[in-house]
């Protein structure tokens, strides 16, 4: 057996011949310890517990094949809140998390007084941007919307471990809302905005869903498809949100421009100084 710290130093070679860091070793064995209600830091020169060290060579031999280390652990956090991950879905970023607290400003700002505000997640995959969202603010009424049904049943089994009203539509993009009748106040979608020629990392490309990742020639496929069938689904004087790839902004800006000539367009950028959220005031 070996103790932790040894086991955080056991791969190091193999991973500097790969190329890869080895932050993702030290994050890796932390989570496993959490699970396991180990504080690595005050035991790392103790004997590593049989299911820790087992699960951690298991997890290094996939680590070293470029699999995501949060697929390996079968779960990812994201806003505070924990989700089941997996091949079905994208792990969420924490660039998301910054598009889920701009929604949550606004609706401080616009709906302060309103008791209930309707409000949709386009695309919603694992369910973290709905889920984060009416978890922090009650009077949301959450519809969610994707076109896979194995990306739904992640996301409304995270909707239950998290203890969370959502109500799951499958159909493609906006369709299934408009179908039901439903009117929103808010819109927000973190659309597939990736170019399908883009050279993407390994690690990404070989295990993500392309259906999540890509938008596209030039990534803005979804932002047309949402845009075209908008006002079909949100109020006059409702809000949309969207995240955006960061060479993004002028492209998007005149696409949402070209479809609401009379709307309010802004684009914000995120806590790296990259363009990253588009807001649209449909005025």
């Amino acid at each position: 057996m070996s103790t932790y710290n040894q086991l955080l130093f056991k791969y190091r070679h193999e991973f500097d011949e790969k190329g890869l860091g080895h932050d993702v070793l030290r994050a890796f064995l932390f989570e496993l310890c959490n699970d396991e209600n180990v504080d690595l830091y005050l035991q790392k020169d103790n004997e590593a517990l049989k299911a820790i060290e087992e699960r951690y060579e298991a997890g290094v031999k996939r680590l070293l094949n470029n699999e995501p280390m949060n697929y390996i652990l079968g779960y990812s956090y994201f806003y505070g809140y924990r989700f089941i991950v997996d091949k079905r879905v994208l792990i969420p970023r924490y660039e998301t998390e910054e598009l889920v607290g701009l929604v949550l400003s606004y609706v401080d700002e616009y709906y302060g007084k309103q008791n209930v505000v309707e409000i949709a997640d386009i695309g919603t995959g694992s369910g973290a941007i709905a889920i984060a969202l009416k978890k922090e603010e009650k009077k949301l009424k959450m519809y969610a919307s994707d076109i896979s049904f194995e990306a739904l049943e992640v996301a409304r089994q995270n909707a239950r471990n998290n203890d969370a009203d959502v109500c799951f539509y499958q159909g493609d993009m906006l369709k299934p809302l408009i179908e039901e009748g439903i009117k929103l106040d808010i819109l927000v979608s973190n659309p597939p905005y990736i170019p399908s020629e883009e050279k993407m990392e390994a690690s990404v490309v070989d295990n993500e869903p392309h259906v999540a990742l890509f938008g596209g020639n030039d990534g803005l496929f979804f932002y047309r498809q949402i845009f075209n069938d908008a006002q079909k689904l949100v109020k006059n004087g409702g809000l949309m949100f969207f995240e955006i790839g960061y060479d993004q902004r002028e492209r998007i800006t005149a696409l949402a421009k070209s479809y609401f000539p009379t709307a309010e367009i802004q684009v914000f950028k995120d806590i790296n100084r990259k363009d990253r959220m588009l807001f649209i005031h449909l005025v």
